[in-house]
């Protein structure tokens, strides 16, 4: 990382300065407003990753699309129309407010914007208000959070407004100060003279605004200044979230939004028929209200723990769902049936295949799907982390039969997403609700529903086959084929949204998405990577990294094969065969931390992987403990297996804005591959999902998080704007731990999660003496 003085020069006034033709100019808008209000406009910008690596035997592969033209660009170019309506504000008290139209669900995106501004304006992060924006229309694709784009997208035009406000704060104080502007100094919201004068934002924004909109050209602070971006910041709600203060969905208090919940069926989206007992569960202490609704019985009542108690009480006709008597294997039959051909030709020399089943895995979040909403009078006002709140509120108006300017949609700091708040199933159920009950509603998902109703990683199949022919891969053929991965808020708007739906839209826009996200990055000859996708009857999402945990693992486990053949040492292949330097130098760096080839016990082994994604470059080198004794350790109501003891992870991630929030998602997505590649998967049993909750879904417990850490972050100082980072940290880890896997047992892996098929343990805990009801046990779901 660059090193930053604390002591750095402060930035020069606005001015002759900013006429240096050798930096870029960029649009601004004034726009009309009692204080000043500023926007942006943004161009397109290309960053090339890197020049070709040159290696003789190697037989070069032409870059795959994403390569050229990758998810980020596809989001960003269609947020570009709008960017004009992201606004920064400066306020009277002197701070600068902000209105994210992105959401927030623990990644840090509000403390990497607020370190945006505060970069352009000289002020502290603190003195910055990053708050999340309503659903707002009129910005199009603009409302969109996912891919990892919110910061790549808005870090420009951000910067614009940002740097446009703090030009005409200079120029206003110019004039009040009577000296030139180019003699001005601004700091921490304080613009100070040559003779120590001082004027506070504050006093300056009404002169400073403009009574007309006016576009203004604006020239951005230049890298070499930045003494806020690329500093380790924690993140602004870290003390909060820590001490029991973060307010969450379920602390905020809407007038009569009582706690609901919804009584679902035995199957997946099991629909109801019929309820034999409502009366007598209307009378039950605390209920207020028992309605049937599309998803199910929804109960509202004074406490959670009354409406558990209720849900629990009713008793339901239900039909079989929409999978009814499938499980595993049928699904995954119908996949085997879906697979397109490998279609490369057999030629000289030797073929290399592979072939990987990728079973269901939860994407339920910390924080259980919810919602509050308060439906009446022809109007409807939802609150919910939502990451498509425009497609939300267009697809709740048109289930309420209102117009949709006729609905409101607040968006929420979420407790996790990771691609499950792209779907906003809890803020439409919660609408649903209060239009039944006639009152407002704060409905909350059990964990057991999130989990065997929520959304899921798609079941899938992956084929590998490649043809090596002396020290060189003539081809290399990848086809992915899977339960379809649902995208149905589009770009998170009504119109794609409704498009996704039509016949063959979901497809298309899964075809769309995987050829803007899969890459191979080596010099494999002629290099393909194709998806089909099967059976549209599951709940599915666009889970953390999308497809590329399954075909990275698939891919990186037959280049180790691939070295094997050729006789090379894992690394060695692919430090040789890598297509770009600045990748290769991300793999070399890996290997030197890890201590890449030290002797190990037998029983346990290094794993080697790389992934290139959002503009970025991540290689992960794992140390895996496959020794019985580790294996078959005992721990109560857990899964233990192979453990992984050492990950060292680099990863060059282009302009990093803050390097601690950065190693943090490195962190969170490395877990999510270990759960992934070992432990946790969903299993299908006759029509449902056996898992109710993390007691029986091994995601990585604390027993089973590496006790070693190494991650390296390489800052791209040729890179002009920040990549993707929340993907960065899962695809290479999967591929990294498949790899130690082979290594350390000899056995190269089919399946994943690599234990899938052991049975459930499960020890029950003792007896505890049942709480008698009140109001403070209401969030007690365990009963």
């Amino acid at each position: 990382m660059p090193a930053h003085s604390a002591t750095a020069p402060e930035r020069p006034a606005s001015g002759d300065n900013r006429k240096n033709v050798s930096r870029r100019r960029f649009l601004g808008y004034l726009v009309a407003a009692p204080t000043l209000v500023v926007a942006a406009e943004i161009g397109r910008q290309t960053w090339l990753p890197g020049v070709p690596q040159a290696n003789a035997a190697a037989i070069p592969s032409p870059p795959l699309p994403a390569e050229l033209y990758d998810l980020l660009d596809l989001i960003r170019d269609s947020a570009r129309p709008t960017a004009n309506l992201i606004r920064i504000e400066v306020n009277r008290d002197g701070t600068v407010s902000f209105a994210l139209p992105r959401s927030d669900n623990g990644q840090g995106i509000i403390t990497s914007t607020q370190m945006i501004i505060a970069e352009e304006m000289n002020l502290d992060p603190d003195q910055v208000i990053v708050t999340l924006a309503d659903a707002r229309p009129e910005l199009v694709f603009n409302q969109l959070t996912g891919g990892s784009t919110t910061t790549f997208s808005t870090y420009t035009p951000i910067r614009v407004a940002a740097a446009l406000a703090q030009k005409r704060l200079l120029d206003a104080a110019a004039n009040e100060l009577r000296q030139d502007v180019n003699v001005l100094r601004s700091r921490q919201g304080l613009i100070t003279g040559n003779n120590g004068e001082e004027l506070p934002f504050g006093e300056l924004t009404e002169l400073a605004s403009s009574s007309v909109n006016e576009a203004v050209d604006v020239v951005l602070k230049d890298r070499e200044e930045f003494t806020v971006i690329g500093t380790p910041r924690t993140k602004s709600d870290a003390r909060a979230i820590v001490t029991g203060k973060k307010k969450f969905l379920a602390d905020l208090q809407i007038p009569d939004a009582l706690p609901t919940v919804i009584c679902r069926g035995p199957n997946l989206n099991s629909a109801p028929l019929g309820v034999n007992n409502i009366d007598e569960v209307r009378r039950m202490p605390g209920v207020t209200d028992v309605e049937q609704v599309p998803s199910g019985v929804a109960v509202r009542a004074k406490t959670f723990g009354q409406a558990v108690d209720a849900v629990n009480a009713l008793d339901v006709d239900w039909d079989g769902g929409t999978v009814e008597g499938e499980n595993d294997e049928s699904v995954l039959a119908a996949l085997r049936r879906g697979e397109l051909p490998l279609a490369v030709p057999q030629a000289l020399g030797e073929t290399v295949e592979g072939d990987f089943t990728f079973y269901f895995r939860s994407n339920s979040a910390l924080e259980t799907n919810c919602a509050i909403a308060d439906v009446r009078d022809g109007s409807a006002e939802i609150w919910g982390p939502s990451k498509s709140p425009i497609a939300a509120q267009a697809e709740i108006a048109k289930k309420l039969g209102i117009a949709q300017n006729a609905v409101t949609v607040h968006v929420t700091e979420g407790g996790g997403s990771f691609g499950r708040r792209l779907f906003f199933d809890g803020l439409e159920e919660a609408a649903e609700c209060s239009r039944a009950f006639g009152k407002p509603v704060k409905l909350i998902w059990t964990r057991a529903d999130d989990s065997r109703q929520g959304r899921t990683h798609p079941m899938a199949t992956c084929r590998v086959r490649a043809q090596v022919s002396g020290d060189a891969v003539s081809s290399f053929e990848i086809r992915h084929t899977s339960v379809a991965t649902e995208i149905n808020p589009g770009l998170s708007e009504a119109i794609s949204a409704a498009a996704n739906k039509a016949p063959g839209g979901n497809l298309t826009v899964s075809e769309s998405i995987y050829l803007t996200t899969q890459t191979n990055p080596y010099n494999v000859g002629v290099a393909t990577s194709l998806l089909n996708e099967v059976d549209m009857r599951f709940n599915t999402c666009s889970m953390r990294n999308i497809y590329s945990p399954d075909t990275a693992t698939a891919r990186e486990l037959m280049i180790d094969q691939v070295a094997a053949k050729m006789g090379k040492d894992p690394y060695e292949f692919r430090s040789a065969y890598t297509k770009l330097t600045r990748w290769k130098n991300v793999v070399d760096r890996a290997a030197k931390e890890a201590d890449w080839g030290k002797s190990m016990p037998k029983g346990t082994a290094q794993g080697i992987a790389m992934h290139v994604e959002y503009k970025g470059v991540a290689c992960a080198v794992v140390e895996l403990d496959c020794r019985p004794e580790t294996v078959d350790r005992k721990i109560r109501s857990a899964r233990t297996g192979p453990r992984v003891t050492r990950v060292t992870y680099v990863v060059d991630g282009g302009l990093i804005i803050n390097p601690r929030g950065f190693e943090a998602q490195m962190m969170g997505g490395i877990n999510d591959g270990i759960a992934m590649t070992l432990t946790a998967g969903l299993h299908l049993v006759d029509g449902h999902f056996v898992e109710a909750s993390w007691d029986n879904y091994f995601y990585t417990r604390q027993w089973n998080t590496p006790p070693e850490m190494n991650i390296v972050l390489i800052e791209d100082s040729e890179a002009p704007e920040p990549g993707g980072a929340g993907e960065f940290g899962v695809a290479a880890t999967c591929g990294a731990i498949a790899c130690a896997y082979a290594r350390a047992t000899g056995t190269v892996p089919t399946q994943f999660p690599i234990l899938h098929n052991e049975p459930l343990p499960f020890e029950p805990y003792p007896t505890i003496p049942p709480v008698p009801p009140s109001p403070t046990n209401g969030l007690d779901f365990a009963r």
